[in-house]
């Protein structure tokens, strides 16, 4: 496929899911917790629908490309290009009738995410990107993305989804940096992430993501000219602990602060 006809391929992923999901939004709708007596782990019909219809286009576009979603699992998972899938990421606020979720729609080529778009269809944004280069789609037209380029900590806002899910531990290293920025914000899930792509935010600290939490985000987000790592530097597809940044010095002042010992 041209990359014309492939970013075509993914608006209409897009497209699909939200038309699956939307029906759901703000309506009476079952959730069940997946957590099975743990941290609540809310999953709904919405979720399940937006997957099933991007599994069943992407398999009838691209037999051959490997799956792995949130609430469907993996499928094919050898194959050199997987999609990685997230019908609903921040279900919690799906729930509870916050438009804060998207749709995250990820591509991978031998382990490393190299497309990815979050659609929010309530709003109409999507944010999208190739590592090389990021773009906003919504109600006032298309822009390029383009990260803040903050420097110091003093100067940041800092975001992550809530201090309550991280452990003792990285919550003290989480505290660590919380008390070094001039603002933190909770919340938003995988829309934090895009604002920090536009501009808007410096930084999100997470911990006990999957890999369909962030597989989508870190084309966007390096896209855009920021930098996403694990807490110890490394790749984050693979989920676990996530530090994004919007420029690199930013990055380094924030590494250091989560890695220095107590």
């Amino acid at each position: 496929m041209s990359a014309v006809d492939f970013t075509d391929f993914v608006a209409r992923l897009a497209t699909a899911s939200g038309q699956a999901i939307l029906p759901f939004f703000r309506a009476r709708h079952a959730t069940e917790d997946k957590s099975g007596g743990g941290v609540f782990d809310p999953v709904t019909e919405a979720d399940r629908a937006g997957e099933a219809v991007m599994r069943a286009q992407i398999k009838r576009t691209f037999p051959a490309h490997g799956i792995l979603g949130e609430e469907f699992g993996a499928e094919n998972a050898e194959s050199d290009y997987v999609w990685v899938l997230d019908p609903i990421d921040g279900t919690r606020a799906f729930i509870s009738g916050i438009p804060v979720w998207g749709t995250l729609i990820g591509l991978t080529c031998k382990g490393v995410p190299v497309y990815g778009m979050m659609n929010q269809p309530f709003t109409g944004e999507r944010f999208s990107g190739d590592g090389r280069s990021a773009r906003y789609e919504g109600p006032n037209g298309p822009r390029r993305l383009q990260t803040r380029q903050v420097e110091t900590l003093a100067e940041a806002t800092l975001m992550t989804t809530s201090p309550h899910l991280f452990d003792d531990q990285r919550k003290l290293a989480y505290q660590r940096v919380e008390s070094s920025v001039r603002m933190a914000r909770y919340g938003c899930d995988c829309y934090a992430y895009c604002m920090l792509a536009a501009g808007h935010v410096d930084l999100v600290i997470e911990s006990g993501l999957k890999p369909y939490d962030i597989v989508a985000l870190i084309p966007i987000i390096e896209g855009a000219g920021g930098v996403v790592t694990s807490w110890d530097g490394g790749s984050a597809a693979e989920g676990g602990t996530v530090l994004a940044a919007g420029s690199q010095a930013l990055h380094r002042a924030a590494l250091a602060l989560l890695a220095a010992n107590d």
